[in-house]
């Protein structure tokens, strides 16, 4: 049949099974929406109050379902505005497809209204990304789109078409996606063998966990590979919620933030296995001391991670989950009570600890996982508050804490929080924000009460830029350049006035009360609880220093 490209546009999204657009519609993409409110009934658009709103939306739908996110934008600024959350997305690994619109094709290069190359723009941060100026070319792009931000190590891939071929008309023919499956052309009997002869050998192995275990579905094979190698388990930012985290042989995060437990045991072990990991410098500190004395067995689907940032001895390139299910197959059940014991002990005498007697980030994390028994998802932005919700909210399964890791995007929560609730309405999605980070995109509630998404936003409103206060304060002499936010900005009344019931808690006594109240409502619920500026994330390492080096308040 003959189509326009619009609605080819419409007819692929519908091919690849995508049932929600968040976008913002603009002068060259309107053809599209046009099409997209004719089919209103098939393909939901949530119409956000920013595009960057709308990629944060995508990114957070994407990570809580294991699906494609999809958003819109228009040209020129419509889609630069779009540029923080493809980034976000591709440092994460996280399947997005960005559909833009520019000016036709005759009024390209000729600096015309609102045009922007923006597959120039967005090449260093997309997996993939093209411009559409052939209709008949339209439909087998946006395939090829859809199923290389899936396929391998995930990511966006941004589709810019020209606005005369959103108009123009070819013939389209539907095609069902073939299956996308896991990459394991690289895994190899030699790196079976070796990754085999490592565990077999080592006397104080340690697993350590990123974000590629939650991307490949590992969640079962892991915890068997856990079982048999019989080792703890630390894990990244990423990696949260792909190992139990109240399981006994957990023992916390690494890296600047990390437990003590977790930073001094792969300090001492004899073997490092990274399960889906990239060595960031934020887990490594000073890389040329990590993990001295032991031999480290990478697992990842890239090979462009081996040997990056931290030299392995051993690596198996491929798919996590189908790695791990070839190694837990010839795996034999090794025996390591004594350094179990002994990184037990560790975690005995270095619990994460905070200061009880006044209302604190920590505080109000624990409580929100006693009164959900960690049944939620938790977004957040970045910063202390970020920290203490990977410290002290237990994620049990994966894909229940969605967080920028790798760009470290303050705005990313409320959009992701937003996204992530359409694609799992029966949870209850929570965004954790600090008072600086919920300011970048806060209009985005106007988002959340327009189409009542039921999200809860809880702001820890300290009245400073805290993390960057908190360096400050350790290496920078208190000297707090442009960090305090002492202005008159009512979070409370501002929430009220986009249409959500808000709350402010100053004192630990209101916290469960509040919290109760805020997941039967089901409606947008903003939540501002004010705590100390002084308050501080530990325990720190200090940057460029090694792990083990690791301190808290006491220690100082």
């Amino acid at each position: 049949m003959e189509l326009t490209g619009s609605q080819i546009v419409i007819e692929c999204l519908k091919e690849q099974g995508v049932d929600t657009v968040f976008g913002y519609p603009g002068g060259t993409i309107l053809n599209i929406y046009d099409e997209l409110y004719k089919h209103s009934h098939e393909v939901r658009h949530i119409l956000t109050s920013h595009e960057q709103g709308a990629s944060h939306a995508a990114d957070g739908y994407a990570r809580a379902t294991g699906k494609v996110g999809v958003c819109f934008a228009t040209s020129g600024p419509g889609s630069t505005n779009l540029v923080t959350g493809i980034a976000t997305a591709y440092m994460d690994n996280v399947p997005m497809v960005a559909i833009t619109a520019n000016v036709a094709v005759n009024l390209l290069g000729r600096d015309s209204f609102q045009e922007i190359d923006i597959t120039g723009v967005t090449m260093p941060i997309t997996k993939h990304n093209y411009i559409v100026k052939d209709i008949t070319k339209l439909a087998d792009t946006i395939r090829k789109a859809f199923r290389i931000a899936q396929s391998g190590r995930p990511g966006p891939v941004l589709v810019d078409i020209t606005k005369d071929v959103t108009a123009a008309i070819t013939e389209y023919k539907k095609v069902v996606p073939a299956p996308i499956l896991p990459k394991t052309e690289d895994i190899t009997e030699k790196d079976i063998e070796s990754a085999l002869e490592l565990i077999h050998k080592s006397k104080k192995p340690f697993i350590f966990v990123g974000g590629g275990a939650v991307i490949s579905g590992a969640y079962e094979e892991l915890r068997s590979f856990v079982d048999k190698v019989n080792a703890p388990v630390a894990d990244t930012l990423m990696g949260k919620g792909a190992f139990d985290g109240t399981d006994p042989l957990y023992t916390g995060m690494l890296g600047m933030h990390g437990t003590k437990t977790s930073n001094l045991g792969v300090t001492e072990c004899d073997l490092l296995i990274t399960i889906g990991a990239r060595f960031s410098d934020r887990v490594t500190g000073n890389a040329s001391k990590f993990a001295r004395k032991a031999k480290i067995l990478q697992f990842d689907i890239d090979p462009a991670e081996i040997n990056k940032n931290v030299k392995t001895h051993r690596s198996v390139i491929g798919d996590i989950n189908e790695t791990l299910k070839k190694i837990n197959q010839r795996l034999e059940k090794q025996d390591h009570k004594d350094w179990v014991a002994h990184i037990m002990d560790l975690k005995e005498r270095y619990p994460l600890k905070y200061k009880n007697e006044k209302l604190t980030g920590p505080y109000i994390l624990e409580k929100l996982y006693e009164i959900t028994g960690g049944d939620a998802i938790i977004t957040t932005e970045v910063g202390q508050h970020q920290m203490w919700s990977a410290q002290y909210f237990k994620y049990q399964k994966p894909r229940t804490f969605l967080t920028s890791g790798g760009l470290g995007t303050m705005g990313y929560g409320l959009g992701a929080c937003i996204g992530a609730k359409v694609g799992m309405p029966e949870k209850t999605v929570i965004n954790i924000a600090g008072d600086g980070c919920f300011r970048m995109n806060m209009n985005e509630i106007a988002t959340a009460t327009r189409y009542n998404i039921p999200i809860i936003q809880v702001v820890f409103n300290n009245h400073v830029l805290g993390m960057v206060r908190q360096w400050q304060t350790l290496f920078y002499e208190q000297r707090y350049s442009y960090t305090n936010l002492n202005d008159k900005v009512d979070f409370v009344k501002l929430a009220e006035a986009m249409g959500a019931k808000a709350y402010r808690i100053t004192k630990k006594e209101e916290v469960e009360e509040v919290f109760k109240e805020a997941i039967t409502l089901n409606i947008p619920v903003v939540i501002d609880c004010i705590i100390d500026s002084d308050d501080k994330v530990w325990p720190m390492v200090a940057p460029g220093a090694p792990i083990e080096e690791v301190f808290t308040e006491e220690d100082l």
